[in-house]
């Protein structure tokens, strides 16, 4: 009888318990398509060292195949390349690869592959900020397509949430999921669209034997539907061994072993190798890839398995020259191949790029609305650091005794325009970098799409603490009674804004959160030289002066004095006995600015955003592509 996982609620003491038994309602949909097998040969990879380093081979002409309706686990300790061959098997890995993988015994077509499998990291990629049906239906939304009706969606998502146990916590935020769950969480995502291949890289990482047993179990069940499920996996318990259907042991990047989990013990015995008695045979073999009993033994297996290329310990009612079993598969895979090509409308992904964008923005504004970083925070940091300038500053805006204080705060307004959105920026795009290579890898989205909808999202925060921060500077601080100079004054401030976010996306796209943080203030400091703020336009060097064309720090600090003091401006009131810059004009003579630059400001402005962002994009583009 056909067995299934029940999760019974949570206990009071918060784990959530499971057991095996009898059931005819397993998860019931079944691929549509035909079994997928999986076959490589001469594999190697060859990874770069670094700058003048040199090159190291990982794997070394590595031969395999993968049956369907199979649980497969790669296993081999630290550094035997099991990541790295299930990169190059799910298509992840492109680069420094050599060798050949066969569907069905045909070359495999990359694009066709992909859509028909999915890559489960080891770290779970998740949006914390969502609930457990909302990042299915985000999920179902982008992979189903606009033609599969809302509650056929719906019945898709429950069916999926109640076989994987995580139906009672539908509406808890993905960030408060235990480790169990989030990784059932993970896998739920992928089975929407209900791929033929599930690769999963160490899907046990980070659990408890228990939920070690509830993910396995599932995945068994999957498997023995049809699917061909590919995991690695370090070191298994011997119980947590036995699950798998078959089993490929790397050492030094070359197969030590495979075939069927149960051939293990009598292959070793054939080796010479005998696995002791009330020894885990997963911890037995890992030794023996570790190289503990010595290089020969290692070179002993490689020799047997030929690298891989043996099928003699596969199960017994294999049989790779039944013609019968070889060739339908391949036939039928290769009709609805063509079939599936003819359906294709929006390359790689399930749905056309509208309805990408706008599944997308409804999950940004989600994420927006409850994020106490990017909104809530922004929000209080815009309004308390403007009260604090504008009281420190008080009244200093028409009077012409203080022009130089107001100068500062004009140049502090431009400071914290300029690092406030660039750190938030560099600080929390790297994490939300994690999940885009995932979810851009499994097909969910283009990556245009995404930097669009990043875009807009971004737009109702970013310009309600822009204003917030400039009508609270302006009123206070007593800057000119006047609507336009107050929209020259906010428009410069919104650019700057912009300018410094495409600045740090540029950064936080490229680096982590260690580098970006060091490089973004480093590399903002020469801007701040070139605002003409500490050395005035006039008096900059000849060779240094091309650096005040290209700081976007100039065009802001240029643009805020002409809003300010430009376009004939009167003169300033004076309360003591002598004021120097009471009239403007004087002051702008004084700093070397004409007061009359605004729109050239602005549109300079314009073209460095249009820029940075441009760059973003394919700054991004190209870190996606390199790290495959």
């Amino acid at each position: 009888m056909d067995s299934v996982i029940v999760y019974q609620k949570p206990t009071s003491g918060g784990n959530d318990s499971a057991k095996i038994v009898p059931s005819v309602n397993k998860f019931s949909r079944l691929p549509e398509r035909s079994p997928v097998d999986i076959q490589f040969e001469n594999i190697v990879y060859t990874a770069s060292l670094g700058f003048r380093k040199g090159k190291k081979k990982i794997l070394h002409e590595l031969h395999g195949r993968f049956l369907p309706s199979q649980l497969i686990a790669i296993m081999g300790p630290s550094g035997a390349g099991k990541s790295t061959l299930l990169d190059i098997l799910s298509g992840y890995r492109i680069t420094g690869v050599d060798g050949s993988v066969l569907v069905n015994g045909q070359e495999r077509n990359l694009e066709a592959f992909r859509r028909m499998s999915c890559y489960i990291t080891q770290d779970d990629r998740l949006h914390p900020l969502l609930t457990v049906q909302e990042n299915m239906s985000v999920a179902a939304d982008l992979k189903l397509g606009v033609h599969v009706h809302e509650q056929e969606k719906n019945d898709i998502i429950d069916e999926i949430l109640t076989t994987l146990g995580l139906a009672e916590h539908k509406k808890t935020l993905t960030g408060r999921l235990s480790g169990g769950q989030r990784k059932r969480l993970s896998i739920a995502l992928e089975l929407i669209n209900n791929p033929l291949v599930l690769f999963l890289d160490e899907p046990t990482t980070g659990l408890d034997s228990l939920s070690c047993s509830q993910c396995v179990s599932l995945l068994q069940i999957l498997a023995h539907q049809g699917r061909t499920i590919v995991c690695t996996i370090h070191q298994p318990s011997a119980s947590l061994f036995q699950m798998f259907d078959h089993v490929y042991v790397l050492g030094q990047g070359r197969c030590l072993y495979q075939g069927a989990t149960h051939n293990i013990i009598p292959y070793l015995e054939r080796m010479e190798l005998p696995c002791p008695q009330y020894h885990n045979p997963a911890d037995y073999v890992i030794e023996l890839a570790c190289g503990e009993h010595g290089q020969e033994k290692i070179d002993k297996m490689v020799v047997c398995t030929q690298n891989g290329n043996s099928l003699t310990w596969f199960k017994s009612s294999f049989n790779a020259s039944d013609p019968k079993r070889a060739v339908e598969p391949m036939v039928r895979m290769e009709d609805e191949s063509r079939s599936k090509s003819k359906e294709v409308k929006h390359g790689l992904q399930e749905t056309s790029q509208w309805n990408q964008i706008k599944v997308l923005l409804r999950r940004g504004y989600i994420k927006a609305k409850r994020d106490q970083t990017m909104t809530h925070l922004r929000l209080l940091v815009n309004f308390f650091v403007a009260v604090m300038l504008g009281l420190l500053f008080y009244g200093g805006g028409n009077e012409g005794s203080r022009t130089l204080d107001n100068y500062n705060l004009l140049f502090a307004c431009l400071i914290h325009n300029m690092m406030t959105p660039m750190m938030i920026t560099i600080l929390t795009f790297p994490t939300e970098m994690m999940i885009l290579q995932k979810e851009h890898f499994n097909r969910w989205y283009s990556l245009k799409s995404y930097f669009i909808s990043i875009t807009i999202v971004d737009i109702p925060v970013t310009v309600v603490s822009c204003f917030l921060f400039s009508i609270l500077v302006y009123l206070i601080s007593g800057q000119p009674s006047d609507i336009n100079r107050f929209n020259m004054f906010f428009s410069i401030s919104l650019l700057i804004v912009y300018v410094a976010m495409s600045f740090g996306l540029m950064i936080g796209a490229i680096f982590d959160v260690v580098n970006g943080t060091f490089l973004g203030p480093t590399l903002s400091v020469p801007l701040m030289m070139f605002a003409g703020y500490g050395v005035n336009l006039r008096d900059m060097p000849k060779y240094l002066k091309w650096g005040t064309y290209i700081s976007y720090l100039r065009y802001g600090l240029e643009g805020y004095v002409s809003a300010i003091y430009g376009y004939g401006r009167d003169v300033m009131d004076c309360v003591v006995l002598y004021c120097h810059y009471k009239n403007p004009g004087k002051f702008l003579r004084e700093i070397a600015m004409t007061g009359d630059q605004y729109w050239n400001d602005l549109i300079a402005l314009l073209i460095i955003f249009i820029l940075f962002r441009s760059l973003s994009y394919f700054l991004l583009r190209w870190k996606i592509k390199a790290v495959r």
